[in-house]
């Protein structure tokens, strides 16, 4: 099994930032929600909270949405172009996702692909609670483990960042991605 982080990895870009910023195009009345988002943004750089609290600040748009699941259609439609070539080409029935970006928003991609295993940020798509730890760094690992997932059958991991160590560590050969780029892990320093 080959395993991928999402943002920035086999997705071009942020896919919640991304979305996001769908819905403030689409739904302009969602700017309400900006003040409670910068307010949780000056917590986080200011280290009073971590990630997952900082989350629930930003996700708290998901209130304003009247039909998600039509939107996250819409936007996928347009936005699955954003996955890389270098993935499609060596795409794999077993391949699993992991990803901090909420599961509902990144759900919509992978089915699109065919990627049938996926886990990623447990968030409420209505009220934009998280509903668990954020799914990154070493929380990725705990939640492979959780799903059943056996670390050691794990041949390759790829990702855009180093927050991703504790996975990386754990795979037969990782690879650092840098758009188009596959560069193998720890030759990027």
């Amino acid at each position: 099994m080959n395993v991928y982080d999402f943002d920035k990895t086999i997705y071009h870009h942020d896919s919640t930032v991304d979305f996001y910023f769908y819905e403030l195009v689409h739904h302009p009345s969602l700017i309400r929600f900006v003040p409670k988002q910068l307010f949780g943004a000056l917590k986080y750089g200011l280290k009073m909270i971590d990630v997952t609290e900082m989350k629930k600040y930003l996700y708290v748009f998901m209130k304003g949405i009247k039909d998600i699941d039509k939107d996250l259609d819409d936007f996928w439609t347009k936005h699955i172009s954003g996955i890389h070539k270098w993935y499609l080409k060596q795409q794999r029935p077993d391949d699993l996702v992991i990803s901090g970006s909420p599961y509902f928003i990144v759900e919509g991609a992978c089915r699109r692909l065919g990627i049938s295993h996926l886990l990623a940020s447990d968030v409420d798509r209505k009220s934009g609670m998280i509903l668990a730890p954020n799914c990154s760094r070493e929380q990725k690992v705990i939640c492979m483990k959780a799903a059943g997932y056996r670390i050691e059958e794990m041949e390759e991991f790829y990702s855009d960042s180093h927050k991703d160590d504790p996975l990386a560590r754990l795979a037969k050969k990782a690879w650092l991605v840098k758009g188009e780029e596959l560069i193998e892990w720890g030759k990027d320093q």
